[in-house]
């Protein structure tokens, strides 16, 4: 076997300024073929590609050997760098080659079942089973190093900041976070689990009474929930807690970090302070608490305008408490037939919606689904309220607020992609965005409430005195920041009044024995002295996502899950054997 050829480039950095140089390079082979008496082969690292030349008049057992190299052979390659004779222009190392003068095999390779290039057309199942060979790719190779990037530049920037980076622990207690837990059997305490965190929420905040006053990690969390195309079972956040700070404060800090982020990776420079959205105003203008804003098309709300009117699906909404609300889309009028409507309408029943109501303005006048109930000065009305023009479609809805405001919601992204003001046809625009004072509770659809974030979310002061009354009015001290349309990162300010906290499980209808038992080891905590606190978590998956303007969160992602949750690199979950079963006190019920 022949030794190592110690390396002395790599092969995407080699230019014109190194023709002359003595060089080793080492990497897996693209591309060999042979013209004449040359050979010429494309060798491949993580850093790009460069041409190497071996030449039959040089010596015959090198150039033999080089005849017999066959793509992702991996190999080390010594020689001199010279001027190439026909550059390429399309290749970052296209004005140089190397004339090869030693050549070693390190490991032969079978011929791969996927391609080894960024345009392949192979499914993503493929391309997971054999992940080890689709990270060859250079996309991939540059999602990896733009994550660890980003990992770098936001420990450089809180650690600077005064955050100490803790571990937390990986095997918790089972509480309840609004996801599946995963289980751990314990084999030491037979019949007794762990789970793996959520999210490292309840260590951070005793962190805080610990007194490290600001803590961070790039912590790995674990959610059994179904996939979706930015969803794992397992993800990673940047996870941040700070002792004594505002709501202004928490968000002051990370827009810091985004400006640095954005500057580092993209060159842009983040105008700051970054906008603010109410979690109200953005539902009743944008239908969604992550609102996209790098396009207009907002929600007008004509319930005064229609309540009244002979329409019975429109004042019927009015009276039964509800609102009557709608979307222009300008020059939308030729895109959308009757039966295109008709199809989105049915699209929108997976929202609640139980119609649409639509309005065209046209060369020939006003046309509407509802024209019979409505008079023309009405219409006119109508088309002025909504800053209607000719060729714009308005789409309407009318029922309860949430369901239409998921309505148009859908609708305001469904018509921005078909105008071409979002996706490929649009320029590349980081739009980021606070979401603030978003409600403590919701209903949780069975009569009762639940905590809208988690149940350490603290109260806007000035509402606490409605806990009782009018919990669906209290507002929360909590945030999150949109990035075009994506929630990027929430957080909140959390409780640290151990009465209030008691209170906030009763309201949950947690009994006094279950609030003991599922969050005692806090409380507890909580006895002797906690500073207010607040912190925020980032998805860095999402993240590193959205700015390679990825439409998965498993292009950024080593090893991911497949939809099914499996791993199909090594084929887990597996199976486990009656002995481990039985070492553990389990048995399968089958």
């Amino acid at each position: 076997m022949d030794g190592l050829l110690e390396r002395t480039a790599m092969c995407g950095e080699l230019r014109f300024a190194d023709v002359g140089k003595e060089i080793t390079i080492n990497g897996w082979v693209q591309r060999a073929r042979r013209l004449g008496g040359l050979v010429f082969v494309d060798l491949r690292d993580k850093t790009g590609l460069v041409q190497a030349v071996f030449s039959e008049g040089a010596r015959e057992d090198l150039f033999a050997k080089a005849e017999s190299l066959r793509s992702e052979y991996v190999v080390g390659v010594s020689g001199t760098v010279r001027a190439r004779e026909s550059a390429n222009p399309e290749l970052p190392t296209g004005e140089i080659e190397i004339e090869a003068s030693a050549l070693v095999i390190y490991s032969e390779a079978e011929t791969p079942p996927i391609y080894v290039k960024d345009e392949d057309k192979v499914s993503e199942d493929l391309r997971l089973k054999y992940r080890y060979l689709d990270l060859r790719k250079p996309k991939m190779q540059r999602n990896l190093r733009f994550r660890a990037e980003v990992c770098k530049i936001a420990r450089d920037y809180f650690a600077a900041a005064g955050f100490t980076e803790v571990e937390t622990p990986v095997l918790v207690k089972p509480t309840p976070e609004g996801a599946r837990d995963y289980l751990v059997p314990s084999r030491v305490n037979p019949g007794n689990f762990y789970a793996l965190p959520q999210s490292p929420q309840i260590y951070k905040q005793l962190l805080m009474a610990s007194g490290t006053d600001r803590y961070f990690q790039i912590a790995k969390c674990f959610r059994d929930e179904d996939l979706r195309a930015d969803r794992q079972p397992e993800f990673t956040q940047i996870d941040l807690e700070m002792s004594f700070v505002s709501v202004d404060t928490v968000i002051g800090i990370q827009e810091g970090f985004l400006a640095k982020l954005m500057k580092d990776t993209k060159g842009l420079d983040l105008p700051l302070p970054l906008p603010r959205l109410t979690w109200k105003e953005a539902m009743e203008r944008y239908g969604s608490d992550k609102p996209d804003l790098r396009f207009g098309i907002e929600i007008v709300d004509i319930s005064e305008e229609v309540a009244k009117s002979e329409f019975g699906v429109f004042a019927g909404a009015v009276s039964a408490g509800g609102s009557v609300r709608g979307i222009c889309a300008p020059g939308a009028s030729d895109l959308y037939s009757r039966k295109d409507i008709d199809k989105m309408t049915d699209r929108c029943r997976a929202y609640g919606a139980k119609g649409l109501s639509w309005l065209r303005v046209g060369e020939e006048g006003i046309s509407t689904s509802f024209s019979k109930f409505f008079g023309e000065h009405e219409l006119e009305r109508l088309v002025s309220v909504f800053g209607a023009k000719k060729g714009d479609l308005v789409l309407i809805a009318a029922d309860a607020d949430k369901t239409v405001f998921k309505t148009l919601g859908f609708l305001r992204l469904e018509l921005a992609e078909r105008l071409g003001l979002i996706g490929s046809d649009a320029p590349e625009v980081y739009n980021f965005l606070w979401v603030v004072d978003f409600p403590l509770f919701e209903e949780d659809g069975e009569g009762g409430i639940t905590a809208m974030h988690h149940p350490f979310t603290a109260p806007a002061p000035e509402d606490v005195p409605r806990l009782a009354s009018e919990p669906l009015a209290v507002r929360a001290l909590a945030y999150d920041i949109v990035l075009n349309g994506n929630e990027i990162g929430g957080g909140s300010i959390r409780i640290h009044d151990k009465n209030l906290q008691h209170r906030m499980f009763e309201i949950l209808g947690l009994t006094e024995e279950e609030t003991k038992e599922k969050f005692g080891f806090l409380l507890d905590a909580f006895r002797y002295g906690v500073p207010p606190h607040g912190g925020i978590a980032y998805g860095l998956d999402r993240l590193v996502m959205l700015l390679l303007g990825e439409e998965s969160i498993r292009e950024t992602i080593a090893f991911p899950k497949n939809q099914a949750a499996e791993d199909p690199v090594s084929g887990a979950p597996g199976v486990a054997g009656d002995g481990q079963l039985e070492e553990l006190g389990l048995a399968l019920r089958r």
